[in-house]
């Protein structure tokens, strides 16, 4: 839609301002309208048929008028006008005047008709009220444009005239457009290769659970994919399309998948016969003789911001080149042209040497497509002798990458800027460029390539595939074009640029280091690897352009996914509290000492881990290194920890799993280490203690040993001396009465005989009155000595 602003002449700001006044001074105005405003109108041409007339057919423009200001305009008329100035070239094509710095009353480029015939001008019927729409019609007779009948392109248009007052009839709106002019007959064919991009963001989050339907939804009769597909019935194209996508799709064929909305419910998604219809019409349309299929690396990363991010993420280019050489379409394998795109920011030819080497394939039959635009105006190759080129990449060791160049020029702005994006303006400049080729000397070749997020509602490309219905048209495919002979071209210099929104490349970052750590500790990666990497693409998808918020939350939840994975694989820890588990508490009685850890794998995959202990506040506390250990899916292993520590004390530590590569695997389990060791001197004193207890005990055996010898006692006959008989209850009394001790005789005992350890023995008392040693009863027997006078010989 056009705005051009109205610069009214002083007349009729004079009359606005004394209208203004009036109404501000009446007693019923409410709302005075806005004195300094321009009044002006959006004209919008809706259609223009046929796009090249031949001399003497008629011209056919619909459109609407709409009024944008706050000013009615009075007898409301459309009518059609020319610049009658022919371009022959498309150089001058680019170089049209698209917008005149000054008030359309003053404006000669499109001059109106002057003809008595009324389909060349319509009276649109009673004043246009502010914001009031209505629609025309005009019928342009040959003879009205007062033009020649050679080929060439002249700028045509609609303008719009109403009175502001009674005395002004002013222009308040004008919209432009391209007409070629070409006798068919004399023009030469222009073999053209429409390619036509069906991608789709990634919607798949796990298994078969998406973010939403809206694959299936883009893939309904009224959806993007849909009216795509319907036009590659129509007409021939190139399809180029993103593996990905179709993986998706296959799955929701199925019928077995779920929907998940942002809070995390599901819901079971209702795609399955839209993309069932879908995927089978796209069958039909690349078999043998029909649409070329040419397929992007899978998931269509954003190869600039891959390699600018260097490894690893730079790795995953190869990656995806290499999935889709090995994806199945279906039929004989392979049924397709593997191919790479690269435009504007993403094109030059670093990324291009390095994006068509290093991986498996091989990359000589690939197609390489990068758009007109990527090179500076003065080192554009001239696509009117080919769009076959072999591309210089002097700073790599491949010299050069044999590259098709898309003609951007085809499908630029038209002359009125603020329609440069209708479908009507596209089908115009992309029948003028064409006209102008087949009007050359020799026949030529061009290729079409839409770009990236160029038509989410796919009118534009309607319009274009119709435009491939001219006389002078010849539909081709990319297949044809690379039987063109190559000719050199200039590197690509443009600085690259990324085409992921802020922040996804971080999180990108992020998901590829856990997932690394995620491969690095399984056994065997290889039934994941491919898993991993995918999820990788999906996030790095240059299909996330224009869907921010949609990209934030898959990395969000990729990474969510990937953490809880590597949770799996923890310490076990019985100490719980309040849901949180508490740190693990060990003691050490010695300095050294050994204590049990144990990890358990919850993963349906065998692991390979090991534990590192590490402390947090001491630096004499040493932990021998523990080898990997194979841990079976679903099971558990315990570690012997050999640690050490100079000092007592407690000591804080960290226990972490690893994987065999080292990797940190989930969080560290804190660990207290209570060392309780001895002293140099508490060692002596141990030592001192155990040797007088050993001591005694082996004089107290030896005495004993040689007190039997000396009075070896006649055990009773039958009687066994390891096990003796019993004593009677009588044996026992008297033996109480005729202890001396017991009876105060103190009779000395026999000699040579040791007194029963276990009877108890009265002590010796003495009194202050009596000499050391005299007992108590003041008497004494000769030979007595106070030495011997209790206990056995031995004191």
């Amino acid at each position: 839609m056009l705005r051009r602003r109205l610069r009214l002449s002083a007349a009729a700001a004079t009359g606005l301002l004394l209208a203004a006044a009036s109404a501000v001074s009446g007693p019923s105005a409410a709302v005075a309208a806005p004195a300094a405003e321009d009044p002006a109108v959006d004209v919008s041409i809706d259609s223009f048929s046929p796009a090249a007339p031949a001399p003497g057919q008629a011209v056919t423009i619909t459109g609407r008028v709409t009024n944008t200001s706050t000013t009615t305009f009075a007898n409301p008329q459309a009518g059609a006008c020319i610049n009658r100035e022919r371009l022959t070239t498309r150089a001058q094509l680019s170089t049209i005047d698209i917008e005149a710095d000054e008030a359309l009353d003053n404006r000669n480029d499109c001059v109106g008709l002057t003809t008595s015939e009324s389909t060349t001008f319509q009276l649109l019927g009673p004043p246009l009220a502010p914001k009031a729409s209505v629609p025309f019609k005009l019928v342009v007779p040959w003879n009205e444009w007062k033009i020649g009948k050679n080929t060439g392109v002249y700028t045509v248009g609609v303008r719009f005239r109403g009175d502001v007052t009674e005395r002004d009839r002013t222009t308040g709106g004008l919209s432009l457009t391209l007409m070629p002019v070409i006798d068919a007959g004399k023009a030469r064919k222009v073999s053209t290769a429409l390619v036509l991009p069906l991608r789709h963001r990634p919607t798949l989050l796990k298994d078969a659970v998406f973010a939403n339907d809206s694959l299936a939804e883009s893939m309904a009769p009224t959806g993007q994919l849909g009216r795509l597909l319907q036009l590659g019935r129509q007409r021939k194209v190139t399809w180029l399309v993103d593996p990905a996508m179709l993986e998706e799709a296959r799955l929701i064929q199925t019928g077995k998948y779920q929907v998940q909305d942002p809070d995390g419910r599901t819901k079971p998604g209702t795609g399955q016969k839209v993309v069932s219809t879908w995927l089978r019409e796209f069958e039909l349309s690349h078999q043998p003789g029909k649409n070329q299929l040419v397929m992007l690396p899978w998931g269509d990363p954003d190869v600039a911001g891959l390699f600018a991010a260097g490894d690893p993420l730079k790795g995953l280019v190869a990656n995806s080149r290499s999935f889709t050489e090995q994806y199945v379409v279906g039929g004989p394998h392979p049924n397709f042209t593997p191919g790479l795109w690269l435009e504007n920011g993403a094109a030059n030819s670093a990324n291009l040497a390095r994006a068509s080497t290093g991986y498996a394939g091989d990359w000589d039959l690939d197609v390489t497509l990068v758009n007109s635009s990527a090179w500076s105006p003065a080192d554009r190759p001239n696509l009117l002798a080919s769009p076959r080129f072999n591309v210089a990449t002097p700073q790599d060791p491949v010299k050069s990458v044999e590259t098709i160049v898309s003609d951007d020029s085809l499908i630029a702005a038209g002359p009125d800027p603020a329609t440069a994006d209708r479908p009507v303006q596209i089908q115009q400049r992309f029948a003028a460029e064409t006209a102008l080729t087949a009007a050359g000397r020799s026949r030529a070749t061009v290729v079409v390539v839409p770009p990236r997020g160029w038509d989410d509602e796919g009118t534009k490309t309607a319009a274009l595939v119709q435009s491939m219905a001219l006389p002078w048209i010849t539909p081709v495919d990319l297949q044809q074009v690379k039987t063109l002979r190559a000719l050199p071209a200039k590197p690509i210099t443009q600085k690259p640029a990324a085409a992921l929104p802020d922040g996804q490349l971080d999180q990108l970052k992020n998901l590829s280091q856990a997932t690394a750590t995620y491969r690095s500790l399984l056994a065997d990666p290889n039934p994941a690897d491919q898993d991993l990497k995918k999820s990788l693409l999906r996030l790095s998808s240059s299909s996330w352009a224009g869907f921010p918020d949609e990209a934030q939350r898959y990395g969000t939840y990729e990474q969510a996914a990937m953490a809880n994975q590597l949770a799996k694989v923890h310490l076990v820890n019985s100490a719980v509290d309040s849901g949180r588990r508490k740190e693990i508490k060990v003691n050490l009685s010695g300095s050294k000492g050994t204590f049990p850890l144990t990890v358990e794998n919850e993963l349906p995959y065998s692991v390979r881990v090991r534990i590192e202990v590490t402390s947090a506040n001491r630096t004499d506390l040493r932990i021998a290194r523990l080898e990997t250990r194979l841990l079976a899916a679903r099971q558990k292993a315990t570690f012997q920890i050999n640690a050490s520590a100079e000092q007592n004390g407690l000591i804080k530590a960290n226990a972490q799993v690893v994987s065999a590569e080292g990797l940190p695997i989930g969080k560290s389990q804190e660990l207290l280490i209570e060392a309780a060791q001895y002293g140099s001197v508490g060692w002596v004193l141990v030592g001192a203690a155990c040797a007088l207890l050993f001591g005694t005990s082996a004089v107290r055996i030896y005495r004993r040993v040689r007190s039997e010898r000396r009075n070896p006692s006649t055990p009773e006959a039958g009687a066994d001396p390891l096990h003796p008989a019993p004593l009677e209850p009588r044996d026992l009394a008297a033996s109480d009465s005729a202890d001396p001790v017991q009876a105060g005789a103190g009779a000395e005992t026999e000699a040579g005989v040791e007194p029963n350890p276990l009877e108890p023995v009265e002590p010796l008392r003495v009194t202050p009155d009596r000499g050391a040693g005299v007992p108590e009863n003041g008497h004494t027997e000769p030979g007595e000595s106070l030495k011997e006078g209790v206990g056995t010989k031995d004191g």
